[in-house]
């Protein structure tokens, strides 16, 4: 069987907000085309893409799911992606498999949140897209109204190439030659000329003839050409309709995307990364989809299978792939088996013989695999794609296991989910001595727990994680400390002077502590300088006022005594432990704590809500804006304050709001919040005298 043309191909993500029915459009198109014998339902818990048990269960995608069918000769493969804000990052994370994005709307809803966020970053990706009203059986639905707001928000780029007929029931094309029909708005004739005048804008030639002639005088393909190049070049987003209830406009849906959705000649190359052995950027290039070139394909995806385990879901954007071929992955230097090669129909595979450019298949039973790595031909290679804007996982919960005997199971569960999500970490704070588990919002997490809970049998209890502040000092001090301690034989003796001071960080060159052995006349040996030291570092790490790291300290060990007998490096690690706390007591200690870049975006009603709220959370707002129905707000705030910040912006913007953080630096705590820390302290045991 040879390697299907890319010419046939085409690869569709739907993408958008929750509930704007994307997972039952996808299930329409299969039964449309003949894929599948039926029409399932979300309610029913039976299509094609929402397979899973999670996804059934809490009756949303919550991963991305492929499906494909066959018409007319060309294979379509169709990527359905989650809705919810939560899951956002496998929208983003299977972009680089998209030939197009088709953004799909809720007539009745408008523009959501999530449409914004994924208008915005395939644009940013240079990837073709097309707008999808749906529900337009909906007689609530201003269908010309939401058509005006589109243009209004993302430009008159938007521009419908079928229009709904008068009865909701089906749509009449502006574009081919079957044009006839009642419209509900507008006219086919007003609408054909906006498509023409917005294609024949990206060649000049056209343009001219089109001036010259009007649109009689355009030849089809040159058209279509021009249509083709406005999309990969952004100038036109096509608006069509549909209704995957009813399936009116279903039809026709199918027939735009084999004649106007670009093939994997025609849409922009990915842009690929070559780095040295260091992972330093060596050269970019484009990944041209030639079948006969050195295999090159992309790793978007990576599930679990009950039965085949570790699923590997691929697009090949350069060269043929076989079963039994020898490829490389990631920097991998040893060769790797390919022992099958499918597509995927939802939770069903169908064999494949052969792949090449444009096809999306997938490998199981590799260990190596993993999200976001390159499969290549050649050994020495270290390539990679162009990263990916993903969110940034910042809500967290701390963990502990309800049963201590789940430890062994813990580690390989969380590198399975991890593996499989990635937008979701775990983050082992040595500052707090927590494990906290990090997702985009708290449903993210409490599904993650769930599949840990029924796929690996672990249980955990969750709850808030602590801040993780650090200590340090503002003054100058001195500390002394005496170890004497005798229990018959030889003893143990060590004293220590010394002074403590903030640590200047422009000279520090970027060190956090700075030991300075001033002595003189042999007051300690210079061989119980290093115990000193170790003990001081000890202290550093415990903290001195509240538990937490110390940073920005600089000692100088002045005096001294010592014993000839009973002078041990331990005793010197208690007595410098120990003075060192006394010192910082002395010298004006101050709790840092963290802050981070927020950045909100919500619909521009609510920026005066979003900036008073966080000017209570002790923020302070860096800039405001406003672009039509959108604003977004950049503030720098205490992480401690917005620990739950998902779930008030969600409450305060009704889910409209969404936000991404970053770590931004340190800042002293309020004296209040220092007091309340410092008095919950408990050092435990702080006896080494």
């Amino acid at each position: 069987m040879a390697v299907r043309n890319p010419s046939n191909l085409r690869n569709l993500l739907f993408a958008g907000h929750a509930g704007a029915g994307k997972t039952l459009l996808a299930e329409r198109l299969l039964n449309e085309s003949g894929a599948s014998s039926r029409m399932g339902s979300i309610e029913d818990g039976n299509t094609v893409c929402d397979w899973s048990e999670d996804a059934k269960k809490h009756g949303h995608s919550l991963a991305s799911s492929l499906a494909h069918y066959e018409r007319n000769g060309n294979l379509v493969n169709l990527i359905d992606t989650p809705g919810l804000s939560d899951f956002f990052g496998q929208a983003i994370a299977a972009l680089p498999a998209a030939g197009m994005v088709a953004v799909v709307i809720d007539a009745t809803k408008g523009i959501e949140t999530n449409t914004r966020r994924i208008m915005a970053t395939a644009d940013q990706r240079r990837l073709p897209r097309m707008i999808v009203i749906n529900k337009i059986d909906d007689t609530q639905a201003d269908l010309e109204a939401l058509v005006d707001k589109i243009r209004e928000d993302f430009g008159n780029i938007c521009v419908p190439v079928n229009l709904p007929n008068a009865d909701r029931d089906g749509v009449i094309d502006v574009i081919g030659e079957n044009t006839s029909g009642d419209p509900l708005f507008n006219d086919v004739e007003t609408a054909h000329t906006q498509i023409v005048e917005q294609v024949v804008e990206v060649q000049d030639d056209l343009m001219t003839q089109y001036l010259e002639g009007g649109a009689a005088s355009l030849d089809r393909g040159a058209v279509h050409n021009a249509f083709e190049q406005a999309l990969r070049e952004a100038h036109l987003v096509p608006i069509c309709f549909v209704s995957a209830k009813t399936g009116a406009g279903a039809s026709a849906m199918l027939d735009l995307i084999e004649s106007q959705c670009p093939s994997p000649l025609e849409t922009n190359p990915r842009t690929f990364e070559k780095l040295d052995d260091d992972g330093a950027l060596v050269e970019s290039f484009e990944a041209e989809p030639d079948a006969s070139g050195p295999l090159l394909a992309h790793l978007f995806k990576v599930s679990s299978d009950p039965f085949v385990g570790k699923l590997g879901i691929m697009k090949i954007h350069r060269g043929t792939l076989k079963p039994k071929d020898e490829v490389y992955i990631g920097d991998g230097r040893k060769p790797v088996r390919v022992n099958t090669l499918f597509r995927l129909q939802g939770k069903d595979h169908v064999d494949v013989t052969e792949a090449g450019p444009g096809d999306i298949v997938a490998v199981s039973k590799i260990d190596e695999i993993g999200f976001n790595l390159v499969i290549h031909a050649h050994a020495n290679e270290h390539l990679r794609l162009k990263p990916l804007p993903l969110p940034k996982p910042m809500y967290g919960l701390a963990v502990e296991l309800v049963n201590h005997k789940d430890e062994s199971k813990f580690g390989p569960a969380i590198a399975k989910l991890q593996a499989e999500d990635p937008c979701f970490i775990m983050d082992r704070v040595a500052a707090t001595k927590e494990t906290v588990l990090r997702g985009l919002g708290e449903m993210h997490l409490r599904i993650i727990l769930e599949r840990m809970k029924d796929q690996y049998g672990i249980e955990v209890n969750t709850h808030q994680p602590k801040i993780a502040y650090k200590e340090t000092v503002t003054a100058n001090a001195e500390g002394h400390h005496r170890h004497k301690k005798q229990s018959g034989g030889s003893g143990e003796f060590g004293e220590v002077y010394l002074r403590v001071a903030p640590l200047n960080a422009e000279e520090a060159d970027g060190e956090t502590f700075e030991f300075v052995n001033a002595t003189v006349g042999g007051s300690i040996p210079r061989q119980f300088m290093p115990a000193i030291e170790k003990g001081i570092r000890q202290a550093l790490n415990e903290g001195a006022i509240a538990g937490y790291p110390m940073e920005g300290v600089k000692v100088e060990v002045y005096d001294g005594k010592y014993h000839a007998v009973d002078s041990k490096e331990v005793a010197f690690i208690k007595a410098g432990k120990r003075a060192f706390i006394e010192a910082c007591r002395n010298a004006k200690p101050a709790l840092l704590e963290p802050f981070v870049e927020v950045e909100v975006t919500a619909p521009s009603d609510y920026m005066g809500d979003i900036t008073g709220d966080l000017s209570t959370k002790r923020g302070r707002v860096q800039d405001s804006m406003v672009e039509g129905a959108v604003c977004t707000v950049r503030a720098v705030a205490p992480l401690g304050m917005l620990q739950n910040y998902a779930n008030e912006l969600k409450s305060m913007t009704h889910g409209a709001g969404s936000y991404v953080m970053d770590y931004s630096h340190d800042e002293r705590t309020p004296p209040n919040v220092q007091a309340e820390v410092v008095a919950a302290y408990d050092p435990h045991g702080d006896d080494d005298s």
